[in-house]
């Protein structure tokens, strides 16, 4: 089997226009960023009307493994899929961020013959999104730092500046660092640090917005830090938001690419799911909803993360709902929970199988009974997987009434994804509300205070038996009670555990979920609450995916 990005330069893209035209997009609302590549206009997409017979599907997972579990090429596959047995489909994804790229796993486009193309542009700059975001961030930073400079005429406390700068790269030495040595023509001196630009409120404000009215007010009610009588400064205080929203104008436009079938795919926006709330933008999703009948779309890890933020915070702010999910598992990830060693995953146990269970239950109780969501899971199929492991797997979720399907989609393309996308068809045509219509079911309300709200995450998706805080936390969740209770909770921590910690494998229950730092978004409109000792600039590990990738005769090469 060739490599993802062998697949991907083998195909013969169609041009933009081409996908555009088949969605009845004019060619004057088309902005092609080279050929195979474009943004769409934004006030032609304003004047669509909502489409009554629109699905949303929420391809979600069980808790990963480092490697992944193969869900952005699951719902490219399903997208596909969909096409094959001749439904009117679009695919909604997120943009990859350059750390991991050039960190962790290399590609995130999908992979095998399930794949957004052109995958290397998708994974590199594509269109510039993340630059703007980062550049609109670091500005702000600037105003800050030159508005104390220049006298300070906000009072703004140098101690209690809460605005951090980004950087799309994973970069462990930039987390905690000091600015403005060198003397008085430098500004005043101050600890300071970076996130990484998927981290930072700007993305989540990205992501979130609707147009550009609401991107610009949202900006303007950041809270960058806060005076010596602790009350907060805004980004509208600095006049930051006009300047910020020209930025971020261009970049606010959905991209249209496509896959390797041709399956129209919008990729916008790309919040991590641990750090931040994982889903691609609003204007996005809900125009891809107006173009076409089923819209498949990713949430973040697994479902504890993923599922729960998309609905709890997207859902809520955008006034959407998926009429199904899909649940992917793998059976060496099902393994790993159980306990078998990570070196003997392709090795038949069908002990370790059935003792990962628990972890793929969780998940799908989770979906149906708290989410309240018809679910189907999908095996991400593997070369490796046994037919004694495959029907061990399927008896079991066949015995709680829950349809499962193996897909092949990796190897095959849509052609493999043909059952999956009849059985998820099936689910969408039985609920009878568009999508467009409001989320019914979730975690928390939003009359029970911040508090409140992250135990209900913690002890109903999580397993926890408490939340536990120090009291410098609990006091920021009192004072941020009183003007941003009604706000919806992120909370940021690891994906490979339903726990805070990541050795903690399968359905662990009974453990502490430790809030370590809380955050105020109050642009985007949630309450970031860090647990454990997940990093919002993480590091890269010690044989970084960067030193497989090369330019070799003209060619990207070892970027999956």
């Amino acid at each position: 089997m060739p490599s993802d990005i062998d697949i991907a330069q083998a195909a013969t893209l169609r041009p933009i226009t081409e996908i555009a035209a088949e969605l009845n997009i004019p060619e004057t609302a088309v902005e092609p960023y080279g050929r195979t590549k474009a943004k769409i206009d934004l006030g032609w997409l304003a004047t669509l009307p909502e489409r009554q017979s629109a699905r949303l599907v929420l391809v979600t997972a069980i808790s990963p493994t480092p490697p992944g579990e193969g869900k952005t090429t699951t719902t490219v596959g399903l997208g596909d899929g969909l096409r094959k047995i001749g439904k009117n489909t679009m695919v909604c994804l997120r943009e990859p961020s350059l750390g991991p790229v050039f960190g962790m796993k290399g590609g995130a486009a999908g992979g095998g013959y399930a794949q957004v193309v052109p995958m290397e542009d998708i994974n590199l700059h594509f269109t510039g999104d993340f630059n703007a975001i980062g550049l609109a961030n670091n500005l702000l930073a600037a105003l800050i730092d030159n508005h104390i400079h220049h006298g300070n005429a906000l009072g703004i406390d140098v101690r209690r500046i809460t605005w951090k700068r980004v950087l799309d790269m994973n970069d462990r030495a930039l987390r905690d660092i000091t600015v403005g040595l060198g003397g008085p023509g430098n500004g005043f001196p101050r600890q300071d640090g970076f996130d990484i630009v998927v981290a930072s409120e700007i993305m989540a404000i990205f992501c979130l917005a609707t147009d550009e009215e609401d991107l610009r007010e949202r900006i303007g009610r950041i809270v960058v830090g806060y005076t010596r009588d602790k009350e907060p400064v805004t980004a509208s205080q600095l006049n930051a938001q006009g300047a910020m929203t020209v930025l971020l104008k261009n970049a606010l436009a959905p991209n249209l690419v496509q896959t390797l079938e041709g399956t129209p795919a919008f990729v916008h926006g790309g919040p991590f799911a641990n750090i931040a709330h994982g889903c691609n933008t609003v204007i996005a999703t809900t125009n891809a909803l107006k173009l076409a009948d089923y819209v498949v779309t990713e949430a973040g890890f697994g479902a504890d993360l993923g599922a729960e933020k998309f609905i709890d915070i997207k859902c809520r702010a955008a006034g959407i709902h998926p009429s199904a999910a899909v649940i992917v598992a793998t059976v060496r990830a099902l393994k790993f929970h159980g306990g078998a060693d990570p070196k003997n995953l392709s090795e038949e146990n069908l002990e370790a199988l059935e003792l990962g269970f628990s972890n793929l239950d969780r998940h799908l109780d989770n979906i149906r009974n708290n989410y309240g969501l018809p679910v189907v899971v999908s095996i991400n199929h593997f070369t490796a997987d046994t037919q004694a492991e495959i029907d061990l797997l399927t008896n079991h979720v066949e015995a709680m009434g829950i349809p499962i399907v193996v897909s092949m989609h990796w190897a095959q393309g849509g052609a493999g994804a043909t059952e999956l996308a009849e059985v998820v068809a099936g689910l969408c045509d039985s609920d009878s509300r568009p999508a467009t219509q409001p989320h019914e079911s979730f975690v928390y309300e939003d009359k029970l205070t911040l508090l409140e709200k992250i135990s209900a995450i913690a002890t109903t998706i999580y397993g926890a038996s408490e939340v536990t805080a120090d009291a410098k936390v609990r006091t920021q969740l009192k004072e941020l009670q009183e003007l941003y209770g009604d706000f919806p909770v992120c909370i940021a921590k690891t994906q490979y555990s339903f726990s805070t910690d990541p050795v903690l494998k399968g359905a662990p229950s009974g453990h502490s979920l430790n809030i370590r730092e809380v955050r105020l978004s109050a642009g985007a409109g949630f309450i970031v609450a860090v647990c454990g000792d997940i990093m919002t600039m993480p590091g890269l590990p010690k044989v970084p995916s960067s030193e497989r990738i090369d330019l070799v005769d003209g060619a990207i090469v070892g970027l999956f």
